[in-house]
């Protein structure tokens, strides 16, 4: 085995240089089964947004919203303010945010391929309920089990990906889960054009389908093999070597399988992961793994995805074509996707992530003023205009699809040390999953009041986390997995939070790594480094 000894806490030594093996067939078909599990994420994004917007829908369950909708003169930002036809849509991510949280010991304790299971399982039955709904109770029931069909399946598949892949294309083997999420965004936004067409009954055709990426993720997660740092970290040392030799496609593999190994032996001596993660050897990773999906939600993606026909309709456009405009905001996040998959490994996560923001910034900004402009409470947008910020949102889906989309979830799930890895992945699922639940269910109300001033608020948001990566996110392409914890200790902020060298290895030496030389930084860079310390303090 690779040389290199192990203190009292982690992986010891830089192996990174000595890992081998080639991309093989066996893992990229291991990686696109489990990759379907972003598909649920998506299609139920895709579909919420077009049933909402089915008249057969609304006087089915929500008569007081398809009265209001029929009215002329109706203000166009408030048509569809609904707490209950909010709560349709948020009530999966309320779910999904406490299935994440019990899906974390599961994915420990049992691997990563049963939750991937059960995740499907809870998807299947979710969809049978909404497709046979006869009154909201038994709707928002099945959007409940969506819900803990997406909190097992977020749980999972990243950290699947991660693991399964090697580390010179992690970062484009664990977009695919952003992919299958972007395709099934666009499956459902042109299910839903076809299903609008088969009034009254088009939705429960559009909510009954999500069965069949629920069927691919269940079979897909009894098919693929289990990833070899969950065998190593359940005690199957020898068939996690084999595993890992199968995807790597060379046995020799012993420096990362001694990675994969004394991260192991470490992770088995902690008792209550996500105690430990509070302590300040994890804080840089717990920080990320708050702040990064916070982000991404704040972006306003979501909200833009979830009510492309209802935000598309309230700017004027009609029924048909506000489900087209959906439909081609889905297509552009998809085909973005591809763009970040293959720059990521090569330009890294930070410069996708800056551009992205940037981009992100100038096209809500853009349609901020065409808007407050051009479209009052009453009336339509003219034809050029409409024709314009379709083309804008479409840039600002593109943006969000090679940067913030994908990254949201690959960044999280690839910094966290095997020991508090589960409890990591719960903690982004479920502020993930409770931003979106606060976004979905404050978007229609946010609308009405803000107005064109919803763009300009999101806006701000993505300055302030545009600032936030650039500060503080150190590049993390082409690092090991397990060797993650040293890159923190070279950063120039993350450096003054992490504890002594003794602290991590047990002797002072034993990273190899050599000290960082002092780091000049602005004082406006101080200054917000004055948040962080302070937090730490407390």
């Amino acid at each position: 085995m690779a040389g290199g000894s192990i203190g009292t806490k982690g992986v010891a030594k830089e192996r990174a240089k000595e890992y081998q093996g080639k991309v093989t067939s066996y893992v990229i078909i291991a990686c696109i089964v489990a990759a379907v599990g972003g598909s649920l994420f998506g299609y139920d994004i895709g579909i919420s947004g077009g049933v909402t917007s089915m008249d057969g829908f609304l006087q089915h369950f929500f008569r007081g919203v398809y009265e209001k909708k029929k009215h002329a003169h109706e203000n166009n930002y408030c048509k569809f303010d609904n707490q209950g036809l909010a709560a349709f849509t948020s009530s999966l991510y309320l779910a999904g945010l406490v299935a994440s949280l019990v899906a974390s010991p599961i994915t420990q304790n049992f691997g990563r391929r049963i939750t991937i299971i059960c995740g499907g399982i809870f998807f299947l039955i979710g969809a049978a309920l909404n497709a046979s709904a006869k009154n909201l109770a038994m709707l928002l029931l099945g959007r409940i089990m969506l819900g803990f069909g997406i909190g097992f399946g977020n749980q999972a598949v990243p950290l699947y990906l991660s693991e399964m892949a090697p580390t010179h294309i992690r970062g484009g083997v664990n977009m695919m889960f952003q992919l299958a999420t972007t395709l099934g965004i666009f499956t459902a936004n042109m299910i839903n054009y076809g299903t609008s067409k088969l009034e009254p009954w088009g939705w429960r055709l559009s909510l009954g389908l999500a069965a069949v990426p629920a069927t691919l993720m269940t079979i897909g997660g009894v098919l693929v093999p289990e990833t070899p740092n969950s065998l190593i970290e359940r005690g199957w040392n020898d068939k996690g070597r084999n595993v890992l030799e199968r995807i790597r496609g060379t046995e020799n593999v012993s420096a990362e399988f001694q990675d994969m190994v004394e991260a192991s032996e470490f992770a088995k001596s902690i008792k209550h992961p996500f105690r430990n993660i509070l302590k300040r050897r994890n804080r840089p990773q717990l920080i990320m793994a708050i702040f990064m999906p916070t982000f991404q939600i704040l972006t306003g993606i979501n909200s833009i995805l979830f009510y492309a026909p209802v935000l598309f309709q309230s700017m004027g456009f009609g029924a048909n074509a506000s489900l087209y405009s959906s439909a081609l905001t889905g297509a552009v996040l998809a085909s973005s996707t591809l763009i970040s998959i293959a720059t990521v490994d090569r330009l890294g996560r930070r410069a996708l992530l800056i551009s992205g923001g940037i981009q992100m910034i100038t096209c809500q900004v853009i349609v901020a003023i065409i808007l407050g402009i051009k479209l009052g409470t009453v009336g339509e947008l003219s034809k050029g205009y409409s024709v314009i910020v379709v083309i804008v949102i479409c840039l600002f889906v593109l943006a969000f699809g090679w940067s913030w989309g994908p990254l949201g979830w690959t960044v999280p799930s690839e910094i966290f040390p095997l020991e508090t890895r589960s409890a990591g992945q719960s903690i982004t699922v479920a502020i993930n999953l409770l931003f979106t639940f606060i976004i979905a269910q404050s978007f229609l109300a946010l609308l009405c009041h803000l107005k064109y001033g919803i763009f300009l608020f999101f806006a701000g948001w993505i300055t302030v986390m545009t600032i936030f990566v650039y500060l503080f996110l150190p590049e993390t392409k082409g690092v090991p997995i397990e060797e993650m914890i040293l890159l923190w200790r070279k950063h120039w902020f993350w450096k003054r939070i992490m504890p002594q060298e003794p602290e991590i290895n047990g002797s002072t030496n034993a990273t190899g790594v050599a000290r960082s030389s002092n780091v000049a930084v602005t004082v406006g860079m101080h200054e917000l480094s004055i948040t962080f310390l302070y937090l730490n303090t407390i």
